[in-house]
C-alpha cells in the first residue's frame, strides 16, 4: 500500500505540473455512501483515497467524490470530464470533498444536470456534471437552459457567493432524536400501560415513542408506540425496575450481543445514541417544534416534550408560534432544499446544515398570531379529515384540490410568508405565489424569481452574521469561545431572539 501511495503521489504531482494529460474524460464512476466505504472497502482504502486523492479533506462524502479529483488530475490544462454521479455530488460533505475543492482549483462546470432518475432499474437520483479545467469562454447550461454560471451547488450563481457559515447564535436549539437500535426497547401501548398498572414505579422509564412515520402519518402525530428508556443510568440502578430489564434481557440483550460494536454490547440496556442534550434543553418545556428528516413535505408541527424522539426526527426547543411560522414559510423550506442533502426523491433535512446555517430576523413580533392561526387551522384539516402531514400537503400542492379549507390553507401560507417578508424587512419582494415547477415537482409556493431572490438575501444576511460572530470573537477557537453553544429561551415576550 505504501508503494502504491508513493507512486499515486507522483503521478499526481506530475500531472499537476505538465500539459500531458487527457483533453477529456467520461465515465459513471461507482457510488457509495461515505459512511459505507470503510465496511466495504477496508480502513486501508478508505485511509488512501482521503490522503492522496482527497488532500486530507475528511468527511462523509460519497466515494464518487474522489473519483471527480482523481478526473481532475488526469486532465490537461484545458482538458475536461463529463461524469454522472450521485444527485448528493452537489450536497453537504460529498460537494465540499469534490466540487467545492474543484471551482476553488479554478475549475469550471460549464454544464449540469443536478438531479435525474436514473434510467436503469436500481431507483436513485443522478447528476451529470461537465467541468473543464482552465477558463472557459462558452455558454453554461442548467438542466438544458442557458444561465450565467453555475456553482458548486449545482445553481444558478447570485449576487453572494460561497457557501453558509454556521451561526454560533443558532447553537443549541437544534438536536437529533435517540439512536434505539433495537425493537425490543419498543412496547406497543397495551403493553407499556400493563406495566405500569403492574408497578407505578415503571412510569419512569416507559415513555411514548414518536418516530418520523407517526408524525407526518397520523392526524394527530400521536406515537403510536411506546419505548424502555433507561437513560444513561448502570445496570445497577436499571435492575430496579425488574419487569423492564427482563425484557430487554430478553429481546434486546442477545441481538446487542452480535453487534460489532463494544459499547453497544456493553451497555446492552441503553439505547445505542441518548440524545442527553436534547433531554436537558427541553425538560422544562411542554411542547417542542420537531419535523421528520426524510420527508418531501418539509412539515414542522408542535408535539409534547414528555416522549422519546427517534433519531429520524430533528427537535428545536421552540414553544413560540413566532418560530413556526418562520420555519414554516417559503423561506425556510426553500433554504432546507437548497443546502441539505437528499435521499432519492426525499429530502434529508440536516441541522447542522440548514438550521445552524439559516439567519433568523431580529424581530419576530409580528409572528406569533399568523403562526398559530396556520397551525390551528392545519390541525383542525387533519383531524376532520383524519389524514396526516403527508396527505394534506399532497392536497395543499395539487392543483385539481379546490376544497375550500386547503384553499383557506394555501392563503395563510401567503400570509405567513408575507409578514416572514416584513420581518426581514423585504417588503419590496414579489413572492408570486402559486403552483409552480420547482425539483420537487409541481408546488404551490414562490416563483422560481422569487426563490432566487429569497436565497440570494438570505445568504448574504448569513455571510453578514458571521462576519458579526467573528469580529466578537465567538469563532476564536484558540480562546475556547467557538464551540460554546448558545441556549435558547423558549421566548422573552417579546418575540425576541433570547440568549443566555
Amino acid at each position: 500500500m505504501r508503494d502504491s501511495s508513493l507512486s499515486l503521489k507522483k503521478e499526481r504531482d506530475k500531472s499537476l505540473t505538465t500539459s500531458k494529460g487527457f483533453s477529456a474524460i467520461v465515465g459513471n464512476p461507482p457510488f457509495m455512501g461515505g459512511k459505507k466505504i470503510t465496511g466495504a472497502l477496508g480502513t486501508d482504502y478508505r485511509d488512501f483515497i482521503v490522503k492522496w486523492i482527497a488532500n486530507n479533506e475528511r468527511g462523509n462524502a460519497d466515494i464518487c467524490a474522489y473519483f471527480f479529483l482523481r478526473a481532475k488530475n488526469l486532465l490537461d490544462i484545458n482538458g475536461g470530464f463529463g461524469l454522472i454521479a450521485t444527485n448528493t455530488i452537489a450536497q453537504g460533505d460529498t460537494r465540499e470533498v469534490a466540487l467545492d475543492r474543484l471551482v476553488a482549483d479554478k475549475c469550471v462546470i460549464p454544464r449540469a444536470v443536478p438531479s435525474r432518475k436514473w434510467e436503469g432499474s436500481a431507483n436513485l437520483e443522478v447528476a451529470h456534471v461537465w467541468l473543464r479545467q482552465g477558463d472557459w469562454q462558452g455558454k453554461f447550461y442548467l438542466d438544458d437552459k442557458a444561465v450565467n454560471g453555475i456553482t458548486p451547488f449545482l445553481t444558478v450563481p447570485g449576487k453572494a457567493v460561497g457557501k453558509p457559515e454556521k451561526l454560533v447564535a443558532n447553537q443549541g436549539k437544534s438536536f437529533i432524536g435517540s439512536y434505539v437500535l433495537g425493537m425490543g426497547f419498543v412496547l406497543q401501548p397495551e403493553e407499556a400501560q400493563a406495566l405500569i398498572e403492574k408497578d407505578a414505579k415503571n412510569k419512569d422509564v416507559l415513555f411514548p415513542y414518536l418516530n418520523g412515520e407517526d408524525l407526518n402519518t397520523n392526524f394527530d402525530q400521536s406515537p403510536s408506540r411506546w419505548v424502555i428508556n433507561f437513560k444513561d443510568w448502570a445496570l445497577e440502578e436499571a435492575e430496579n425496575y425488574p419487569e423492564c430489564i427482563q425484557i430487554l434481557r430478553e429481546r434486546v440483550f442477545p441481538e446487542r450481543q452480535k453487534n460489532n460494536d463494544k459499547n453497544v454490547r456493553k451497555n446492552w440496556w441503553r439505547f445505542k445514541r441518548i440524545a442527553v442534550d436534547l433531554q436537558k434543553a427541553i425538560a422544562n418545556l411542554k411542547q417542542v417544534l420537531v419535523v421528520a428528516i426524510v420527508s418531501r413535505t418539509v412539515a414542522f408541527t408542535f408535539v409534547s416534550a414528555n416522549q422519546v424522539f427517534a433519531h429520524k426526527l430533528a427537535v428545536f426547543v421552540f414553544e413560540n408560534n413566532s418560530y413556526f411560522s418562520i420555519l414554516q414559510s417559503s423561506f425556510h423550506y426553500h433554504w432546507a432544499w437548497n443546502y441539505s442533502s437528499t435521499m432519492k426523491t426525499d429530502l434529508n433535512y440536516s441541522p447542522t446544515d440548514v438550521f445552524e446555517t439559516f439567519p433568523f430576523p431580529e424581530s419576530t413580533t409580528n409572528l406569533e398570531t399568523i403562526g398559530q392561526k396556520y397551525h390551528n387551522h392545519r390541525q383542525n384539516i387533519m383531524l376532520a379529515r383524519q389524514e396526516g402531514l403527508t396527505k394534506t400537503y399532497n392536497r395543499f400542492h395539487n392543483p385539481e384540490e379546490t376544497a375550500t379549507d386547503i384553499q383557506q390553507l394555501r392563503d395563510l401560507h401567503v400570509e405567513m410568508d408575507n409578514a416572514v417578508a416584513t420581518a426581514y424587512g423585504w417588503t419590496d419582494l414579489e413572492l408570486e405565489h402559486g403552483f409552480h415547477d420547482t425539483k420537487q415537482g409541481l408546488r404551490y409556493t414562490i416563483s422560481e424569481t422569487a426563490r432566487r431572490e429569497v436565497l440570494d438575501r438570505l445568504l448574504q444576511l448569513n455571510h453578514q452574521r458571521y462576519k458579526e460572530e467573528v469580529a466578537q470573537g465567538l469563532h476564536d477557537k484558540k480562546k475556547g469561545k467557538g464551540k460554546k453553544k448558545a441556549e435558547v429561551k423558549s421566548d422573552d415576550g417579546n418575540g425576541q431572539l433570547s440568549l443566555f
